[in-house]
């Protein structure tokens, strides 16, 4: 039997507060926010919150709540599909859910022969769709197959029910819901398989990394292991976002100059040739934690998840946005002219409704969500054709660099009420999450506001956030006597939005195995809070973490759990990273096997730093140095050789290097085949090229590394790279 190991405080507001220098506040407004899910979706998108929120009945009393089968809300469990499937590997799928919840779950079993006694669990970022796994096409990123090639049964659920998400009790769709399935997933296979108790291992990124954590932490006899990546601080939101954007619309147009000089074979200085304001806001985002690197991506990575967090921001504190423009210690009233060109307030009225299917005519991507990091925040926009995803206006905005705003309703049946904008196009505003009831009640002829202000002062909101001692990346924002150099907001947001989807707090009081998967590119979990999550689980554990936890950083990856990243001779997957983490937590779990050590790194002004040594790095990343004619930087004519020297390794007992690819011409498809020679403790691979036009060049090369030593099995496959700059002229 399984059961929740820490009490929940039925005053769960009082327990949520930061408390630095400031006074616990219980409001109603505070307690409606304590329940926020990570991204918001059941807030009502004009910026009210819904009634049942406005007036919380919390149903949490001070005794130990169910976790599992001996949860009461999960006893009458039920299958109503079950059948055999080919694809995308042979398996017995079974469907079902628990009556009277709307709790849904899918399992899929291997044949019997391929059965080692244990599963795989994912955990979406929010309460997803039960049935996600078998639409991912790409084999080596399937978890249906890999799960049955590692000697797993895969377990997926709808993690409660979106219905669900923002009830008074978190701890549903936080990982009650979650362990219901597992738990009753062993029912099913000791049926099938016989033998005795399958180990189970759960996973998930980003919202799904709260929600793994809380499910480890907070439960016992569910899950012997799981593997959190990507994973935030309870201070993540909505800083990370507001910061992050502060900074983007200080430095869009010197993003090229900046990127020039981390490049390899620049200047090395990204902060030559700005201004005081453009050099202060690339130190204050530097210094909260962005990754430097990651700036290649300004152009498309827009806002993200906080398209989702900005109507949080509004709902749970409204009175932010006036005293932004009229109180001392406040951007907006300190130094309105930073801000005069991006405000904008554009009264026109409505000519008609933008359907999804103009919008992507016009270069508009409306990406549906799919249950991955990336993707979760957003709504459904991209699957229905005819769905209204914004409007057209009678007088186009003139926005210079739009990043967002609100359409202020002002006639009509909607008068009042306002609704993200996420994007400028021509005549057409693109909404962001929306209420579809409220959409629908705008009409031609309405009269509207296109307004920025509010959007404008949530970028320095994270400067009004102190969350106090342990968090050195607000230092910057501290006098010398540690108390803020900004007034503060009257409570902590990111703690309250953080609970609600953790279903407690993150303690580091881990209940089995643990391996973190963090990703040192991460532009929406900021690297140095895989760190300050590492930290807790020391405080908690002491001599016996070694026994039970591990951090694994990954070069050059980023947020999304995507093979395919965002220009793939910049960047790699950690798909296989997370895929050898779970084989080996699971070995660790069952065998007593202990995984390679955790990546060795510093952290410098919010910056995670990791040696290029792999003795010193660890880890289980390879590592690749490129030079070219014997540096990062080469200049030479039309037609002349080049020549191209790579030094591969691997950190110690984690497998072996199995391929490696060239890619000279920046086309991301890596074409020309490389070829391994021992050298030493690692590998090099040397080539030569003649460029046929003149240009500058990163010449690119990809090493990849597989436990095993098995080059021809799509899992497991661990990337890394590395380039060079070479002008041709």
């Amino acid at each position: 039997m399984s059961e929740i190991h820490q009490p929940f405080a039925s005053d769960m507001e009082t327990k949520m507060l930061v408390p630095h220098q400031r006074k616990k506040r219980r409001t109603a407004i505070s307690q409606a926010a304590s329940r926020l899910a990570l991204c918001g979706l059941f807030l009502d998108m004009s910026g009210t919150l819904p009634a049942a929120a406005q007036a919380p009945q919390s149903n949490m009393s001070a005794e130990p709540a169910k976790a599992g089968a001996a949860d009461p809300q999960f006893q009458s469990p039920y299958i109503d599909i079950d059948e055999w499937r080919d694809a995308p590997v042979r398996h017995r799928y079974v469907h079902g859910g628990f009556k009277g919840t709307d709790t849904r779950f899918s399992f899929y079993f291997p044949e019997k022969a391929k059965y080692q006694g244990r599963f795989f669990q994912h955990i979406t970022p929010v309460p997803d769709n039960e049935n996600q796994a078998p639409k991912v096409a790409d084999l080596e990123e399937n978890k249906i197959g890999f799960s049955i090639d590692s000697g797993a049964y895969f377990v997926e659920t709808n993690g409660g029910g979106a219905n669900n998400v923002g009830s008074s009790d978190p701890t549903l769709t936080a990982y009650r819901a979650n362990a219901a399935a597992a738990d009753y997933s062993r029912v099913v296979a000791r049926k099938m398989y016989g033998g005795k108790r399958p180990y189970g291992y759960a996973f998930g990124g980003s919202g799904g990394g709260y929600r793994t954590i809380g499910s480890i932490e907070n439960t016992q006899g569910v899950w012997d292991g799981v593997v959190p990546f990507v994973i935030g601080s309870p201070v993540a939101m909505p800083n990370v976002f507001t910061v992050r954007i502060h900074a983007m619309r200080n430095l869009w147009h010197k993003f090229p100059q900046i990127l020039d000089a981390i490049e390899p074979g620049g200047s090395g200085d990204p902060y030559a040739g700005l201004t005081e304001d453009e050099a202060a806001a690339l130190r204050e985002v530097t210094k909260m934690g962005f990754p430097m690197g990651s700036w290649f991506g300004y152009e498309t990575m827009g806002v993200h998840g906080f398209s989702a967090i900005y109507p949080i921001i509004k709902a749970v504190d409204p009175s932010y946005f006036q005293d932004f423009w009229t109180k001392p210690g406040y951007l907006g009233f300190d130094r309105p002219a930073s801000l005069a060109s991006a405000r904008v307030t554009h009264q026109t009225t409505i000519k008609g409704p933008v359907s999804a299917r103009e919008a992507q005519a016009a270069g508009v991507v409306l990406r549906r969500a799919d249950g991955g990091v990336d993707n979760a925040f957003l709504g459904s926009a991209g699957e229905n054709a005819n769905k209204t995803v914004g409007f057209h206006l009678a007088t186009p905005v003139v926005a210079k660099d739009f990043l967002g705003g609100d359409l202020v309703i002002r006639s009509g049946l909607a008068a009042g009420k306002f609704i993200q904008v996420t994007r400028i196009v021509g005549d057409m505003v693109i909404l962001g999450p929306s209420d579809a009831a409220l959409v629908a009640k705008i009409k031609p002829g309405d009269e509207v506001t296109l307004d920025t202000s509010d959007f404008l002062a949530a970028q320095t909101y994270h400067r009004h956030q102190d969350p106090g001692p342990g968090f050195p990346e607000w230092d910057q924002f501290r006098n010398t006597d540690g108390s803020p150099i900004f007034p503060q907001r009257p409570m902590e947001l990111g703690p309250m939005i953080t609970r609600g989807t953790v279903g407690g707090d993150m303690t580091g009081k881990i209940n089995g195995k643990m391996i973190v998967v963090a990703s040192l590119w991460d532009r929406e979990a900021y690297p140095w809070q895989a760190d300050w999550y590492a930290r807790q689980v020391r405080k908690q554990l002491g001599a016996r973490t070694d026994d039970n936890f591990r951090l694994w950083y990954t070069d050059r990856a980023l947020h999304g759990d995507e093979l395919h990243q965002e220009d793939p001779t910049r960047t790699v997957g950690y798909i296989g990273v997370l895929q050898q983490a779970l084989r080996d937590v699971s070995a660790w779990a069952e065998k007593g096997v202990k995984p390679p050590a955790s990546t060795g790194y510093q952290i410098i002004d919010g910056q995670v730093v990791v040696s290029s040594s792999t003795d010193k790095r660890q880890g289980i990343q390879p590592v690749v140095d490129l030079s070219v004619n014997g540096g990062k930087r080469a200049e030479v004519r039309v037609g002349e050789p080049v020549t191209f020297l790579a030094a591969a390794n691997l950190p110690a007992g984690t497998g072996k290097l199995v391929e490696a690819r060239w890619d000279m011409e920046g086309s991301g498809t890596y074409p020309l085949m490389g070829k391994l020679v021992p050298s030493g403790t690692g590998m090099r691979v040397e080539t030569s090229f003649k460029f046929t036009a003149p240009g500058t060049y990163f010449p690119t090369i990809r090493v990849v590394s597989q436990r095993e030593g098995k080059g021809d099995s799509p899992y497991g496959r661990i990337y890394a790279l590395d380039n060079v700059r070479v002008i041709v002229k």
